[in-house]
């Protein structure tokens, strides 16, 4: 099963450079398969939000709202189950200072 993995990290964050290098487990992780897709994401402050209503674009700069964490990345995983993709998170250096959300895919189903 994949899940995403929404790596957020609270503004006041301040990690040393060794606790937030992901470098070892984005290794680790690749190497086993288990990590099919990652990035880092840009500031929040580059972010654009977009929505439609009453058939009018808005677009706004920033994130869809304000909070006290920014999403800095996110990771596709692929995992026996939620429990291993709770230890593959659990292992991410993020989850020391900031959180490591879990999200199970929900594929489109196949016609």
């Amino acid at each position: 099963m994949q899940y995403l993995f929404l790596i957020r990290v609270p503004e006041d964050a301040s990690p040393s450079p060794a606790e937030s290098d992901p470098e070892a487990w984005v290794e680790e992780t690749t190497r086993k398969g288990q990590r099919l897709l990652g990035e880092r994401l840009r500031p929040d402050g580059d972010a654009t939000t977009v929505r439609v209503r009453d058939g009018e674009t808005l677009v706004v700069d920033g994130p869809f709202a304000e909070a006290r964490e920014q999403i800095a990345g996110f990771d596709i995983i692929e995992a026996a189950d939620h429990e291993e993709a709770t230890a593959i998170a659990a292992a991410h250096p993020a989850a020391g200072f900031g959180a490591v959300e879990i999200r199970a895919l929900w594929p489109f189903e196949e016609e």
